[in-house]
């Protein structure tokens, strides 16, 4: 079980909005390819010239966009870092804990000097365990640290109580993080690269036998895959909520001591949890039962070793970033020391580190100006419910009622997250002080348990360039790092910032009404408010779009192995976000300017501007490795297809840019799917 929180991009970066020195342009020409003709391919003619401004770094799978914005703030953010080693902070105090954890991240010295040494405690006390029952409190141990191993457990909204918090059970426990990595032939180079990893790290950490280890802890791995659901029925909303109670737990999933699981964990007994694979847990509780203990042992340290490889001497970091970057993603040259120091205390730290943020790099004027832009978008999407020629009365009430109540949160909490109990102790290594932040975000989800939920919380730090929706609260989120070029630009026309911000709000108002947010009422609870009829209709539009990506070619084929194929169930939901996106912020522009429309604005009319932001959102370079691992596992579309393919259903871009029948961009009506 997976918490559901549907974001704009799967990567989370940051970057900063305070005052601009400069001018920045609404749409800079220099970014576009006048060479291809938006008629041929669109994404190119948008983005082209910045891809050739910005050729991929070797830091980077990827760079986009996204990234480009985060370059300025990382440095203001180190800056910020590299003050509070310089000042006399109180023992406790947030700066304290985010100077101490920068400064040992830095220190090459004293992690190379420490070299596995962090790792010795955990590892003879996996080694040590002699029995099953031994190994069961081991694993919850491993848990309430923040250590992965066989399965998943976290405190979420109950899905059809949205204001009580229970506990949830999910599958887990790959190294890799996805089935099709262990089972499918094509990926058989890359799970070698993953075992001869784990061989490399096992002997670093002083394993007598690491590659015996190393085998056996693959053989685990490929058990869990083999028995795993795979990422299109994870998404599966409906057939993830099942009820027991900590007696039927223990009932049902036999061969595995649930009950002193849970104890260990200090969970009282539950009269309800949920299990998210009901089929995977049986499976498990059978294997675990009839598997050999060494065998499982050595699965458990290859999780801890895997896990900890980032925090460790130069050489763990050095194997891991040769698999996890290199081998899977392609990129060339890890991120300088500092960039990865200073992300460690920006992850723990998050909200500490927001709040100093906002305090310096976001004006009021932003927030107030986005309040103004959602009410707009809010409008735009209700005359879109009004207008839905496949949707019934009934079922358009509700879907009014839903959007009327959306929780909106802009810019940063009202509330900041409380660290004081957090301890940070610079006479303790680098994993240890890692290890201490794990335990205690973990502590503080599962003091959630049995409580009310908590609907003013935030799910992102205030510095990341993201959005999300999360269906359980009904919320939209909006942290302050997102409201500037190219989504939002106050110096810009509105077409150019519906384009941008505006389809970005667009997008997570209609994850409430995705394949998996339409499910969930006004309140956030699952419940049936779609008539049967409805229920239907919809479900036969997102097999369109779904089927729309299913026929996009990612890479070619190669090497005898097939050609990779875009994934349109699995990112199905992200798809629907766009293109409700899409379309309800080209209604938002077209209610802004009605009456008022500012003709040509550097020779692009208004529809043509809000199309070219947004391509330009989506700008990026990235190797064919990346664009593989993301096809595989990223539940959203490769960027430019989440432009090429999006922008052929609205009849107002191919009027833009004159686009007619025989051109490559051209879709006909036919073949288009018209949803929010």
């Amino acid at each position: 079980m997976k918490k559901m929180i549907m974001v704009l991009a799967s990567a989370m970066t940051i970057a900063a909005c305070g005052p601009r020195q400069t001018r920045v342009p609404a749409i800079d020409l220099t970014n576009l390819d006048n060479s291809v003709s938006p008629a041929e391919d669109f994404y190119q003619y948008a983005t082209g010239g910045w891809q050739k401004k910005n050729p991929l770094k070797p830091e980077y799978a990827r760079f986009g966009s996204f990234d480009q914005l985060s370059e300025t703030n990382i440095e203001r953010l180190n800056e910020l870092f590299k003050d509070m080693t310089t000042m006399k902070t109180e023992r406790g105090s947030v700066e304290q804990k985010i100077s101490d954890l920068y400064k040992q991240g830095l220190d090459s010295v004293k992690l190379n000097s420490d070299g596995a040494a962090p790792l010795k405690g955990i590892l003879d006390k996996i080694y040590a365990v002699n029995d099953k029952v031994g190994l069961v409190e081991l694993v919850a141990d491993m848990h309430n640290s923040g250590q992965g191993g066989f399965f998943g457990a976290y405190v979420g909204s109950d899905m059809v109580d949205s204001d009580s918090q229970i506990l949830y059970f999910g599958q887990g426990g790959l190294g890799i993080g996805d089935r099709d990595y262990y089972v499918k032939p094509e990926n058989a180079a890359l799970k070698e690269g993953y075992r001869a990893f784990l061989e490399k790290v096992f002997a670093l950490a002083g394993n007598p036998e690491p590659k015996k280890a190393s085998m056996n802890a693959l053989a685990v791995e490929d058990v869990l895959a083999e028995n795993s659901w795979d990422s299109i029925k994870e998404r599966d909303v409906e057939a993830q909520y099942n009820v027991y109670s900590s007696e039927t737990l223990q009932e049902s999933f036999p061969g595995f001591d649930w009950n002193a699981y849970l104890t260990r964990r200090g969970v009282p007994s539950q009269e309800k949890l949920v299990v998210g694979e009901p089929d995977v847990f049986e499976k498990f509780g059978q294997y675990f039962a009839n598997e050999d203990l060494a065998i499982l042992k050595d699965y458990l340290a290859a999780r801890v070793i895997s896990g900890a490889a980032n925090s460790l001497s130069d050489d763990f970091y050095a194997a891991s970033f040769d698999f996890f970057s290199t081998q899977m993603s392609g990129v060339k040259e890890p991120r300088p020391r500092w960039k990865r120091a200073m992300q460690v205390p920006n992850g723990i730290l998050g909200q500490a580190v927001g709040k100093m943020y906002v305090e310096r790099y976001f004006p009021a004027s932003s927030k107030e100006k986005m309040i103004i832009l959602v009410d707009n978008l809010k409008k735009a999407f209700g005359q879109h419910i009004d207008a839905l020629d496949w949707m019934g009365d009934e079922t358009k009430a509700k879907a009014h009622e839903k959007l009327d109540n959306f929780i909106v949160k802009i810019g940063y909490p009202d509330e900041w997250k409380d660290y004081s109990t957090l301890d940070i102790d610079p006479a303790k290594s680098y994993y240890e002080n890692i290890m201490a932040a794990r335990k205690w975000s973990v502590a503080d989800n599962l003091s959630k348990l049995g409580k009310p939920t908590d609907r003013t919380e935030w799910g992102m730090s205030p510095q990341t360039v993201n959005a999300y929706y999360n269906p359980s609260t009904n919320e939209i989120c909006f942290p302050a790092a997102i409201l500037q070029p190219p989504f939002f630009n106050p110096d810009a026309d509105d077409a150019v910032n519906y384009g941008g911000i505006g389809v970005v709000i667009g997008h997570e108002m209609s994850h409430g009404f995705d394949d998996q947010g339409r499910l969930f009422d006004s309140k956030g609870n699952m419940s049936g408010w779609w008539t049967d009829e409805d229920d239907a209709k919809f479900k036969a539009k997102a097999k369109v779009l779904a089927d729309q990506f299913d026929a996009v070619e990612v890479l070619p084929a190669k090497d005898g192995q097939p050609a990779l194929m875009a994934n349109g169930q699995l990112c199905l939901g992200e798809n629907i976000g766009d293109h409700g996106g899409l379309s309800i912020a080209y209604s938002a522009m077209r209610n802004a300017i009605a009456g008022n429309d500012p003709g040509l604005i550097d020779g692009f009319t208004p529809d043509q501007r809000f199309y070219l932001s947004y391509g330009a959102i989506w700008a990026q370079n990235i190797t064919d490795q990346e664009k593989a691992r993301r096809t595989r596992l990223d539940v959203h579309s490769l960027a430019v297809n989440r432009v090429n393919v999006s922008i052929r259903n609205f009849q107002s871009f191919f009027d833009a840019f004159g686009i007619k029948e025989g051109d490559p961009m051209w879709r006909p009506e036919s073949e288009r799917v018209h949803i929010w």
